[in-house]
């Protein structure tokens, strides 16, 4: 069963927030973090692990271990693969001719089964206490109504399992806010992340479907694709918004929203 929805950044500012605004996005984040200790297990969606632009990828490692942080962070965690789920969300999709592979590592099962964990994931797992996880990763040059349709396909396996699952979108916004930042700056970064959260504080994510290329190339996120998964999520399993945030301490924006069963 879906107990709940998390969309969380992997910026390291909210690890030690400075302003008020990275402040009430953190305290967003552990209320995540207290809601979901009810569940199970997780399912994340991340994109800074795999990156593979035209399929969706489904870790079967064993072992999840830390790898890499971000600007001189690094957060150790090793955590376990919940394989069964993890077969079942690939199955589904690749039954339903979605673009989709599994991947695994060294060997099929064992102490070297093992894949790497970065910022995009460690940040997140941060603020929640740990449990076995399935790893997916986004891909950004299907169809938006494949991305949905692998967040349908999501929903429909969370919602069979008997376990108390939470999915956690992993989503940074716009990366252009910064004339000074390594990705120089574009108003669109601005004009993006105000228009994503409208979007996600009114609970109407298919609005994101409007959005243009030509906004999304110019503002540089790394959100859009993992939300369109949220949304198919969202289509067959509706649940309402409780808590938002948005901060932007660097050049790049961070939203946080909990979405919690009506």
């Amino acid at each position: 069963m879906l107990v709940g929805i998390g969309l969380m950044p992997h910026g390291n500012p909210v690890l030690n927030p400075e302003d008020e605004e990275t402040r009430r996005l953190a305290e967003v984040l552990e209320e995540i973090g207290r809601e979901f200790s009810k569940a199970d297990s997780y399912v994340i969606i991340s994109p800074h692990n795999v990156r593979m632009s035209e399929a969706f990828g489904v870790i079967m490692a064993e072992n999840l271990v830390s790898w890499i942080g971000f600007g001189g962070i690094e957060l150790p965690g090793d955590y376990q693969t919940e394989r069964e789920l993890a077969r079942e969300i690939y199955g589904r999709a690749k039954a339903k001719g979605l673009p989709v592979v599994d991947i695994n590592f060294a060997s099929l099962g064992g102490e070297y089964s093992r894949f790497p964990l970065t910022w995009g994931e460690l940040i997140p797992l941060h603020f929640l206490e740990k449990r076995p996880l399935v790893l997916l990763t986004p891909a950004r040059k299907v169809p938006r109504r494949i991305l949905v349709g692998f967040g349908e396909v999501i929903a429909e396996v969370l919602e069979e399992d008997e376990k108390r699952i939470a999915f956690i979108v992993s989503a940074d916004h716009g990366h252009a806010h910064d004339p000074n930042g390594p990705y120089g700056y574009a108003p669109e970064a601005k004009e993006y992340d105000k228009r994503i959260m409208q979007f996600i504080k009114e609970n109407k994510l298919e609005k994101l479907l409007s959005i243009s290329d030509e906004l999304i190339n110019k503002a540089l996120p790394d959100s859009y694709w993992q939300l369109l998964v949220l949304y198919g999520v969202l289509k067959k399993v509706p649940m309402k918004v409780k808590a938002t945030a948005y901060a932007c301490p660097s050049y790049f924006g961070m939203g946080a929203a909990l979405f919690v069963r009506s």
